[in-house]
């Protein structure tokens, strides 16, 4: 989990997502998502969007939740629940990889993930900061997420702020 005392990622920019699927990041992503070792996670987020992360605070979260797993598994707490720990297992296993940014900002979006993103090169992209992280959306896909979540930011900054 990212420090708390870490500035908040936010701002929108426009990028065009290149032929050979490479994307360049405004500096400043670039650096929020990267870890001392120069990783980057892209993750799957929802269809249409894919979230960038610093690969030890990604890396400790999934940690985290699977040691959780585990020791339910080993209590015999989850035998009623193979087929749920099976998706899960499924979706853990596909939902996101490691890269490394080129020129310490230039990201080539994975095989697999490009068809979840849904942008084939030479289209644009919105590249969005969400405060703990930093998404990548499909224009449309983000258009939609904006006309649904708009309405409640006051609410929903008043409810997280209090």
């Amino acid at each position: 989990m990212p420090d708390q005392t870490e500035t908040f990622i936010t701002g929108e920019v426009k990028r065009t997502l290149d032929e050979r699927h490479r994307l360049t990041l405004p500096q400043e992503f670039a650096q929020a998502v990267t870890d001392e070792s120069g990783d980057t996670i892209v993750a799957k987020e929802r269809y249409g969007c894919l979230s960038l992360w610093k690969a030890a605070d990604w890396q400790k979260r999934i940690d985290d939740g699977v040691s959780i797993l585990r020791e339910k598994i080993a209590r015999g707490r989850m035998e009623q629940r193979w087929s749920e720990v099976q998706r899960l297992g499924r979706l853990l296993s596909t939902r996101y990889r490691t890269v490394q940014l080129a020129n310490r900002s230039r990201l080539t979006v994975p095989e697999g993930f490009r068809e979840f993103l849904g942008v084939a090169g030479g289209q644009d992209v919105m590249v969005v900061g969400a405060v703990i992280c930093v998404e990548v959306w499909n224009q449309d896909a983000w258009l939609a997420q904006l006309r649904d979540d708009m309405p409640e930011f006051g609410p929903l900054f008043k409810e997280l702020s209090e």
